[in-house]
């Protein structure tokens, strides 16, 4: 039996086309893939995230189990701050990407990723007992993952367009920050400038029952602006376009933070983390692999574990984690892991696709730039 959100009657009611995501039966697109990803860009485009876990820290020595926990530096976050990192296992390999939001001074909450949530919440409760966390008077560790309702509100008119929803000023709420106030002149929300398109925009936090009044508010107030519920199909293309890393594909338990292009929120100056002995043995050493943008030159649309080639199609050196056909730019464009020698831009490569080594070139990224719209 598939899990569903409590946006699982609108989505029906919408017409979207249904899948299992990890457990979980969710929207794969409505009106198609590509008009979705264009209505974000160029509009605003609502995603239901329902299915993202959730985690509550809290208590003194909150901030020190985290910082410990994390790879990026919890300490550094103010009150009403949010701040992207990674969790790391003893041997320094990805748990998962996550999100930490600061919601006082001994209260946070964290924002894992769907299909992991369990998984994390494990590793989490490991180290929680493991370092004798679970002894410290009033520090907290609780999965609430059934209790909220995420909407992220995405695109160049996302920011007009809630504003006619809330009182908070959301002209204050600068990038990964977000404040606590109420939408529909009632419903407690945390509304935070973050994002998985590379678009201005927001997640919006609400109790799980109340998702579908604001989902509702947010398609009725946009409609002039031409809004669209966007499925998961559009959230993976915008998200590639950034090269925004995803779990399970750019990300593994067996991925390194310096591989994977996440060194800038791998703090080796502050005090212990789990992982980091790992992590600075392979710096010392140098990685072996990168974490590349490429793009076709040839015919063909790149997609997971693909081989990647050398030029001349003599030597394999990495690997295809995710690709498609760029709906902003009209072309093919993948990521992939590739030995370090071969990772410069510029670098003539060849990605095989079904037999045949179509010819491709290492690229700056991301990929696509946001328009000053």
């Amino acid at each position: 039996m598939l899990k569903r959100t409590a946006l699982y009657e609108e989505h029906k009611r919408l017409g979207g086309r249904l899948i299992d995501f990890g457990g979980w039966e969710l929207p794969v697109q409505y009106t198609g893939v590509i008009d979705e990803h264009q209505t974000c860009r160029n509009a605003a485009a609502l995603f239901d995230v329902s299915h993202m876990g959730e985690v509550l820290v809290e208590g003194p020595g909150s901030e020190e189990f985290l910082n410990y926990l994390v790879t990026n530096d919890v300490s550094k976050l103010a009150i009403g701050q949010a701040q992207y990192s990674a969790m790391c296992n003893h041997e320094g390999g990805i748990v998962d990407d996550l999100v930490i939001y600061r919601r006082a001074q001994y209260r946070f909450f964290v924002v894992v990723n769907a299909s992991n949530t369990e998984k994390d919440f494990a590793w989490m409760s490991k180290i929680y007992q493991d370092g004798g966390w679970n002894k410290k008077s009033g520090l907290i560790l609780k999965n609430v993952s059934d209790q909220y309702t995420q909407i992220a509100f995405q695109g160049p008119k996302a920011a007009q367009i809630l504003q006619t929803l809330t009182s908070a000023d959301l002209s204050s709420i600068k990038t990964y920050w977000f404040t606590e106030s109420t939408l529909l002149n009632g419903i407690p929300a945390i509304i935070a400038r973050t994002g998985y398109t590379g678009e201005d925009g927001f997640e919006l936090y609400v109790e799980w029952d109340r998702g579908p009044e604001v989902w509702r508010a947010l398609l009725e107030a946009g409609a002039i602006f031409g809004v669209k519920a966007c499925g998961l199909g559009a959230r993976d293309t915008l998200r590639l376009e950034m090269k925004y890393a995803l779990y399970g594909h750019e990300l593994t338990d067996l991925t390194n933070p310096l591989e994977a292009g996440l060194g800038w929120v791998t703090k080796l100056s502050k005090n212990d983390f789990v992982g980091k002995a790992a992590i600075v043995a392979l710096k010392e050493k140098g990685i072996e692999r990168a974490l590349v943008g490429l793009k076709l030159t040839g015919a063909g649309i790149p997609r997971q574990g693909y081989a990647v080639y050398t030029e001349d199609g003599a030597q394999k050196i990495g690997e295809l984690t995710s690709g498609t056909q760029s709906p902003m730019l009209k072309q093919s464009i993948g990521v992939a892991y590739v030995a370090v020698p071969h990772s410069k831009i510029g670098t003539k490569i060849a990605v095989e696709i079904r037999g045949t080594k179509v010819p491709a070139e290492v690229i700056a990224t991301p990929f696509y730039k946001k328009q000053n719209k």
